[in-house]
């Protein structure tokens, strides 16, 4: 069955025309597949999808389609949490074809990258040269390097080696008439467009090729697991990290409903039930300073009230733990058919007081909550389970996240700290950008995109009018 709504006469089969065959669709059960990213509250379905093949065909798609005045949305993998990927109305562009590995340059340390190669499979490709790929997103087993672009993303190592604009070297976009463009750092002089473009959520363009950075394999990883009896006091424990001289190279916590749900699923790592909440320190570098620093840490973590430190002694003991942690959020799904990830990023100092706070807007709106989250750089990730088949729950979310959206910007934060802004917070852009910032925001936009057709209705509120705050 086709999509009800109406496409310019001729457009399917322009575009069919330029791209491999059955690599472009309309049909409407087809379709619903891509009516949601992994945020589950902001849905839509496209008038149609296209899956070009390689950067020939992607600049020939964006072509027809600013000819035609079709808006587009850009995706990939289809596993962001702010409904950045999702289309209401106009031709859903997919990069998953997109998805080969194109060099590795052992000697400059880069690699050259189509944007729906899956993060992990660059590590695949690198590992064989003593490199790394260092963002490393919780979903980097099945999210693509084109969307970690778009959204900047970040992940728990991003503490120490910084999120995805820290490893980009240079992109080359397609900008919204067809019209390619390769964009560098401004090392040499002008503007670093790579950064403009990055995080950017498909705004400006669609990426068709990505030059990363790459690092050589840590000589030496440590890694304990922290276990306590409050919240408050593992959030306490954070800075005592930090004020030790310790800079972790991942610092992440996760509270006893998440450790509940981890010993119920196959991530299991034998964490005690009646823990409020655990700890993830993982130092890396020389072996003596790695062991050194962990040291520090643990001395940390006691002085907090730490009830228990369990240490990885093997790359599997390692292993298992950065399993549960990574593999939460999938596993949340035991709990609730839906969830509702905040993304704000607070000062760490504030963890203590904040994350009891969060647990309290849960129970005054009738709702479970999991947290889990980046704790070493503050971007907390407060989950609330609901059914969003359930109109009352779904009210009830959205309230008790504007809460919490706004407690962290009161507590000195921001609104997003590796998700991106998508459509799921346009409506909190007031609370930490006024006017005249926007209006600078919406010039570059309209520098490469003055029909909007790039991912409408996204990043930006449309007006001023449109903001919280």
């Amino acid at each position: 069955m086709s999509s009800e709504r109406a496409l310019p006469a001729g457009l399917l089969s322009a575009l069919r025309a330029v791209v491999q065959p059955g690599a472009v669709f309309d049909e409407r059960d087809r379709l619903i597949a891509y009516e949601a990213d992994a945020l589950t509250t902001s849905r839509g379905l496209p008038d149609a999808a296209v899956f070009p093949a390689d950067r020939d065909e992607l600049i020939e798609v964006i072509r027809l389609l600013h000819e035609a005045r079709v808006p587009f949305v850009a995706r990939g993998a289809g596993t962001g949490l702010a409904g950045g990927a999702v289309a209401r109305g106009g031709v859903l562009v997919c990069t998953t074809r997109m998805h080969r590995i194109l060099e590795v340059d052992a000697a400059a340390q880069t690699a050259l990258v189509e944007p729906g190669v899956l993060t992990d499979a660059i590590n695949g490709a690198a590992e064989e040269y003593g490199l790394r790929y260092l963002p490393d997103p919780a979903s980097a087993a099945a999210c693509t390097i084109g969307g970690n672009v778009a959204m900047n993303a970040g992940g728990p190592h991003c503490l120490k080696h910084g999120v995805t604009s820290d490893h980009v070297a240079a992109l080359e976009v397609i900008l919204p008439d067809g019209t390619p463009l390769v964009v560098g750092r401004g090392a040499d002089g002008g503007l670093d467009l790579a950064g403009i473009f990055t995080g950017s959520e498909g705004t400006l363009g669609v990426i068709s090729r990505i030059r990363v950075n790459l690092a050589p394999v840590a000589a030496g990883v440590r890694t304990f697991l922290a276990l306590f009896d409050s919240v408050a006091d593992a959030g306490r424990a954070v800075g005592e990290i930090f004020d030790a001289g310790v800079v972790p190279v991942a610092l992440e916590l996760v509270d006893r409903e998440t450790i509940a749900v981890v010993e119920s699923s196959i991530f299991a790592a034998g964490l005690p039930l009646d823990t409020e909440a655990a700890l993830v320190v993982e130092c890396e570098g020389d072996p003596d300073e790695a062991v050194e620093d962990l040291e520090e840490a643990e001395k940390a973590v006691m002085n907090c009230g730490a009830r228990e430190v369990r240490h990885a002694h093997t790359d599997q003991e390692r292993l298992a733990i950065w399993q549960a942690r990574k593999k939460a959020y999938g596993a949340l799904g035991r709990l609730a058919p839906d969830v509702f990830v905040q993304d704000a990023a607070v000062p760490r100092s504030t963890l203590p007081d904040l994350l009891p706070r969060f647990m309290e807007i849960a129970r005054r709106h009738d709702l479970r909550i999991a947290n889990f989250f980046h704790a070493g750089d503050g971007n907390v990730h407060p989950n609330l389970l609901f059914d969003r088949r359930d109109p009352d729950q779904v009210t009830r979310v959205q309230d008790a996240g504007a809460e919490i959206m706004a407690l962290c910007v009161e507590a000195g934060g921001t609104i997003t700290g590796e998700h991106g802004v998508g459509a799921d917070k346009v409506r909190h852009m007031g609370l930490v950008f006024g006017s005249d910032e926007l209006e600078i925001m919406r010039a570059v936009r309209e520098a490469t995109d003055r029909l909007d057709l790039a991912n409408p209705g996204k990043l930006l509120p449309e007006a001023v009018g449109d903001l919280t705050g």
